[in-house]
């Protein structure tokens, strides 16, 4: 399957990367010695820049790769969880991003120390950097050089993993969020562009007729909604199990939220939510049908995580194609460098700053670059052993199910429950932790599934149980935070009825509210066209 390149393609492709560099350096905050400038962008960015920059943020190597190789072996069913986190943003929107932004956070586990403890700061913010090194930083960089394996196939997916850590390194490090956030603007666009570019071509080739023969003989890859057996989305863990996974990734992770934390308004921050929502539902057109077609295209890869890649390489014209491959690059560079960012401000306002107290602001923005530094080492340093995972999506789904639903957990019961204090937030997270630790080392050393041969979607549910119940118990036994302190964390009937009364006068096509309606008709719409 390797491929060589036409001159037209990689030139494309290296003044793509030219650019970028070049435009993300030119677009950081000058001097970039404020740390709310480097890290949070002077918090003054507007929502088409947020909307573009965190769907750019968003499609990450699951997305792209993962879903893909999902959609190719299964069908359309992924997509599952992107309709239901497209609902989960609307939440997120309306209950939580006015806490986070009014709060003046710069991390989200900075909101729970606000609304519980250190504690639980602490521990949440250890486990995000884990996960965000591990995870997502290494997960990105294998997915982008498994790509250019395809048209490079004399470098070695380390030799490609250093390269693109150098180059996402070149804008993000030197310019902070903002250079990131309008590099992530102009990439997001080109993704669009190519996605789009790359289904039409698909469609073309015969895909439009094999979709409606699949339509017609109501055949299984084209259902959403699957029986109880299904090893893709089986239907009950659309309903419990996705809800939780999405909200650990739209409302407590710090790489997307932190792009949301920079809007100059808590308008601005919904609405570029909402923006998200509209775009990441045509994922099931640019990205899902695409993948459905290359099983027919392109039947029995040895890898089902190359089908995308092998339809860019096949079917986009010379020219073209070096677009698309630098769409594709651009999709993974951008969850890279708003990883390298997030990361950097969890280091170094969660721990650094709390530990050396007299830090200048200059100071903060220099320990944040080296640990972006450290970081991508780290990163490319545990690129082989993401490739022993059968696939991308199961790598990062396994991880998930197991750090999730403790955290959501305290922050819905935090939020909506005035009775939750910090003790049970603590023992809550330890509790889940343990639940974590427990099934890894299980399965691992035992080969014994805690519970039971089911799908993991089906896990998730019993973990976030599990923890909202120690959460709850503790809470109830122990002694009541002061509610002058914690009150203005906590949502009341109160705070919508304000919202409310500011909302009168205010044009429908200016209410974010209106647009919440919109959003979740469109998600329904799609699930009743593809039930």
């Amino acid at each position: 399957m390797d491929y060589n390149l036409d001159i037209i393609d990689i030139s494309v492709l290296i003044l793509y990367f030219i650019f970028i560099v070049w435009f993300g350096i030119k677009s950081s905050k000058k001097g970039n010695d404020s740390s709310s400038d480097y890290f949070l962008a002077g918090r003054n960015m507007t929502w088409p820049v947020i909307g573009f920059s965190l769907f750019a943020a968003s499609i990450s190597s699951t997305t792209l790769i993962g879903k893909s190789g999902d959609a190719y072996s299964t069908g359309i069913a992924v997509f599952n969880y992107d309709l239901v986190s497209v609902l989960v943003m609307v939440v997120f929107a309306m209950f939580f991003l006015p806490f986070y932004i009014k709060s003046g956070i710069f991390t989200i586990p900075e909101f729970l120390e606000k609304r519980f403890d250190k504690r639980s700061r602490y521990y949440f913010s250890f486990i995000t950097l884990i996960g965000a090194t591990f995870l997502d930083a290494a997960g990105a960089l294998y997915a982008a050089s498994l790509l250019m394996k395809l048209v490079f196939p004399a470098l070695s997916i380390m030799q490609l993993s250093v390269i693109f850590a150098i180059v996402v390194a070149a804008y993000t490090i030197p310019g902070g969020l903002a250079a990131a956030i309008k590099v992530d603007l102009i990439q997001g666009i080109l993704l669009l562009v190519g996605t789009f570019i790359l289904t039409f071509l698909a469609m073309g080739n015969g895909g439009l007729d094999y979709l409606k023969t699949l339509l017609l003989e109501d055949d299984t890859i084209m259902k959403l909604v699957r029986p109880m057996n299904d090893n893709s989305v089986p239907w009950l863990g659309t309903i419990v199990g996705i809800p939780i996974l999405g909200f650990y990734f739209w409302g407590n992770n710090q790489m997307l939220v932190q792009r949301v934390l920079t809007a100059k308004s808590v308008d601005h921050g919904r609405k570029g939510i909402l923006l998200v929502g509209f775009l990441t539902v045509l994922i099931i057109f640019i990205i899902i049908f695409p993948a459905v077609i290359g099983k027919k295209l392109f039947p029995g890869l040895p890898k089902n995580d190359m089908i995308y890649p092998k339809m860019v390489i096949e079917l986009m014209p010379t020219g073209l194609l070096g677009l698309m491959l630098a769409a594709m690059v651009a999709a993974l560079t951008s969850s890279l460098s708003a990883l390298l960012n997030s990361v950097a401000t969890l280091f170094t306002m969660d721990f650094y700053v709390k530990f050396k107290k007299d830090t200048t602001e200059k100071e903060q923005v220099y320990v944040g670059k080296i640990v972006s530094v450290v970081v991508l080492i780290l990163a490319v340093s545990w690129v082989p052993f993401v490739s022993k995972f059968d696939s991308l999506l199961k790598y990062y789904q396994e991880m998930l199910t197991y750090i999730a639903p403790p955290v959501v957990a305290v922050f819905f019961l935090g939020v909506f429950w005035r009775k939750i204090n910090k003790d049970g937030a603590f023992w809550g997270l330890m509790a889940g932790a343990f639940a974590a630790v427990l099934t890894i080392v299980l399965k691992v050393f035992f080969d014994y599934e805690l519970l039971g041969n089911i799908h993991f979607l089906l896990k998730v549910p019993f973990y976030f149980i599990f923890s909202s119940i120690i959460i709850i118990v503790v809470s109830l036994f122990t002694k009541p935070d002061d509610i002058k302190k914690i009150g203005e964390y906590i949502w009341t009937k109160q705070i919508y009825r304000d919202e409310t009364k500011e909302l009168i006068g205010v044009p429908f096509y200016r209410n974010f509210r209106f647009w919440c309606v919109v959003l979740i008709l469109f998600c329904f719409a799609v699930l009743y066209l593809f039930q």
